[in-house]
């Protein structure tokens, strides 16, 4: 029984079906739910122009969004269940192991959404649940 699980969250369909299922897998669970701030998503000219600290800002702010849409479209927002929030900048694959393994990390259990890529778009783009599911420490369950 996973007491504390770990679900990242992008505001992707596949990461909604994440969330829904470790609502309905663990309802006892006290869940984290993490978006990854990818700085590469961003281009050079609107960091520059914008300022760095702006940009960064701004990617936060809709960071808080896609909390409370994810939130709201699985029906946390009146249940009184546990749900933190976290916000971290890096590649998402890393980010998610680091946060995993964080001295602090008291995770027993990821659930993620997988973006189902195959043949060369998978080999070519990466798979970050693949990575993770390599790299994690504690069990992984990838949701389609």
């Amino acid at each position: 029984m996973a007491e504390h699980v770990l679900v990242p969250v992008d505001g992707s369909p596949q990461s909604i079906a994440a969330l829904r299922f470790a609502t309905s897998e663990w309802p006892d669970a006290r869940l984290t739910l993490l978006h990854i701030i990818n700085p590469s998503n961003a281009d050079y000219r609107e960091r520059a122009l914008s300022g760095t600290q702006e940009w960064y800002q701004e990617e936060k702010r809709e960071a808080r969004e896609t909390f409370a849409e994810a939130k709201a479209e699985v029906g946390l927002v009146d249940d009184e269940r546990d749900v933190d929030e976290q916000i971290a900048v890096g590649s998402p694959a890393g980010t998610i192991v680091d946060v995993l393994e964080a001295d602090d990390a008291d995770f027993d259990h990821v659930v993620m959404g997988s973006h189902g890529r195959t043949g060369v778009s998978r080999i070519v783009l990466g798979s970050v649940a693949e990575a993770v599911v390599r790299h994690a420490p504690v069990p992984v369950t990838i949701v389609r």
